[in-house]
């Protein structure tokens, strides 16, 4: 394993775009708060449903070709620009525990997924794929099925996955952050950083983002915790979210995280709640993803 910490700067040059300017904390909380409340897929079936079609209506009023698909209701928005590339996904789950209104988890999520695909509609040519996963506390449920129908034209339809899980809550508490039990690393005592998860198909993605994340002039330092030949396979803590089935399909896959519960004191709890996130945050995340996407489709150098 391999882990790199860094603060944005502009020391290789300020990357700028239009969609970058409109990325928008305003419009994050909008989302956190509109989608603040209990949405388990069978416990809190109807308010899962309501959930699953205000996401729909948000993609389609941008212009994105938006289904409900498999067996789970997993809502999948797809642009492909002027050309049939394989197309970059930013993914997110829908659902959470009965108890919780999910603000964290995984409302920001969703936003910063929303957010991304909104400006990119407006300002951008790149081949997108928006996949809002249902059931992902039910055991990945939505992503596996999701994963499952592509089979093997899975590669030929997604070049690479940003699967975002937890991203809103930050502190700069003293030992306000932990870590898996064994997991073989440093890490900050301090939450007040963005993580990014990849393993080997994906660590050149990784480092990809973080060269373009200097370029934001954003204040939300970026965490990379890259595994290698098959380790994370033996820390459970490292496969708990929708990037898994796609790293078991070897597609190259990102996974965004604020570290849950190794942070965040509300995880799973009524108290999730909206007021508890850094809006500021989640819209250097939001920058840092769209960068990444301008940079690698060569809209911007």
């Amino acid at each position: 394993m391999l882990i790199a910490k860094l603060k944005p700067d502009t020391s290789d040059g300020t990357l700028e775009h239009k969609a970058l300017d409109e990325v928008s904390p305003a419009s994050l909380r909008r989302v956190v708060e509109d989608l603040a409340y209990p949405r388990h897929y069978q416990v809190n079936h109807e308010s899962n449903q309501k959930a699953r079609d205000w996401i729909c209506e948000e993609l389609r009023s941008w212009g994105y070709e938006v289904t409900c698909e498999g067996r789970y209701d997993n809502v999948i928005a797809r642009r492909r620009g002027s050309c049939l590339e394989p197309l970059i996904l930013l993914g997110a789950h829908y659902d959470t525990v009965p108890t919780t209104p999910g603000a964290d988890d995984n409302n920001s999520a969703i936003a910063v997924c929303l957010e991304a695909a909104k400006v990119l509609a407006l300002h951008s040519e790149a081949p997108l794929m928006i996949a809002v996963f249902n059931c992902e506390e039910d055991g990945l449920l939505g992503s596996r099925d999701f994963v499952k129908n592509l089979g093997t034209q899975i590669n030929d339809e997604i070049a690479q996955a940003h699967i975002f899980e937890m991203v809103g809550y930050y502190s700069d508490a003293p030992n306000s952050q932990s870590k898996p039990a064994g997991l073989p690393v440093p890490m900050p005592s301090v939450g007040d950083f963005i993580g990014m998860l990849s393993n080997a198909p994906s660590n050149k993605i990784a480092k990809q983002v973080l060269a373009v994340s200097k370029r934001i002039g954003g204040s939300t330092p970026v965490l990379s915790l890259k595994t290698f030949f098959g380790i994370e396979k033996i820390f459970g803590d490292l496969l708990r979210s929708d990037h898994t089935p796609f790293w078991e399909a070897e597609v190259p896959a990102l996974m965004w995280t604020d570290t849950s519960e190794f942070r965040n004191p509300n995880y799973h709890a009524p108290t999730d709640t909206p007021d508890t996130l850094n809006y500021h945050a989640m819209a250097d995340v939001t920058r840092m993803i769209v960068a990444h996407i301008l940079v690698s489709t060569g809209e911007v150098e």
